[in-house]
């Protein structure tokens, strides 16, 4: 094992990274500059520390909830596959309230955008001459939720459509695979 090396720990301590990379020899530097690092430094150290803890508290509370769901399953003789689906627990007195809602999260990428514009296109193209609510039929599939999130299981539910066109099945293509 190599001992530090007190020169290079001085060298490294008299010079700042800036955000292109360089390095700028501490004395060059503002002193508010200086102190801003150092603040926002330790800002990110204790919310890293908090990020931690929630995301060990998060597991063990998901933890706990499985197995009181499989628990109350045992009790009933019912053998429970997986962990999906939402469970909502209430204290005695109804005043605290626990949800467990898991959902899969998918990314949708630019090709959504792409798929959506040639699901218009069809849209135009087909119902020329018609009503306005086939076009509200299709366009549901793309409304976001109250946290602007697209409903995956509505976009992914036209992919299940058995349409044959040209433009329909370039816009299919374009809904990425999951």
């Amino acid at each position: 094992m190599t001992e530090p090396n007190p020169l290079v720990e001085v060298m490294q301590e008299d010079y700042m990274v800036d955000a292109l990379g360089r390095r700028i020899p501490r004395r060059l530097v503002k002193d508010i500059d200086i102190a801003r690092d150092a603040l926002v430094r330790d800002i990110v150290e204790r919310a890293q520390e908090q990020h931690d803890k929630l995301t060990a508290f998060k597991s063990r509370a998901m933890g706990d909830i499985e197995a009181f769901v499989e628990l109350s399953a045992e009790q009933y003789g019912v053998s429970l596959g997986g962990q999906k689906g939402n469970v909502t627990l209430m204290s005695y007195d109804g005043r605290y309230k626990v949800i467990r809602q898991i959902s899969e999260h998918i990314v949708f990428d630019e090709r959504l955008q792409v798929a959506k514009a040639l699901i218009d296109a069809c849209i135009r193209e087909w119902s020329a001459g018609s009503s306005d609510e086939l076009r509200v039929l299709v366009e549901d599939a793309f409304q976001v939720n109250k946290e602007g999130k697209i409903s995956t299981g509505r976009v992914l539910g036209l992919r299940r459509l058995n349409i044959t066109g040209t433009r329909w099945l370039e816009a299919m293509r374009a809904i990425p695979e999951l």
